[in-house]
């Protein structure tokens, strides 16, 4: 993990960012994540993703893409000193709610059912990379 003056800070598991910007923030005893997506750290593989020849996609998994979302933000705030149950709001972005919803709704209460944070799910028409889901997260830090 990386982290500077700025309280600007980078996983070293997390996948890299695709643009100009930190993995979270520190703002006093809240630590702010960037969008994370289910890509692998040091590939452009997409977990449960196949794309064609020209990176549109072909076929997709949500339910793999659910759980590799989920890993990646464990990464990121267990890299920051804060950790999932201390998680208190979640914006998630779906690129098809009308087929997701429902096993994202499934897969997200599996890793939630001890911590209920506050939560909004929006329908997107795309993310930055060929994906399926990306959420924003709001957690507490000691």
């Amino acid at each position: 993990m990386q982290q500077d003056k700025n309280h600007l800070i980078n996983s070293s598991k997390a996948p890299e960012p695709v643009g100009l910007y930190p993995h979270a923030r520190r703002v006093g005893n809240l630590l702010f994540l960037s969008g994370v997506g289910p890509r692998e750290r040091g590939s452009k593989k997409i977990p449960g993703v196949e794309l064609d020849e020209q990176g549109n996609i072909i076929s997709y998994d949500i339910e793999k893409q659910c759980h590799s979302v989920f890993q990646n933000i464990r990464y990121i705030l267990e890299d920051a000193g804060s950790s999932w149950d201390k998680i208190v709001d979640v914006t998630v972005f779906l690129t098809n709610m009308k087929e997701d919803f429902s096993t994202y709704n499934k897969v997200y209460a599996e890793y939630f059912k001890d911590n209920l944070p506050c939560r909004t799910t929006l329908g997107i028409t795309a993310l930055p990379t060929p994906i399926a889901i990306e959420l924003k997260v709001i957690a507490t830090i000691d």
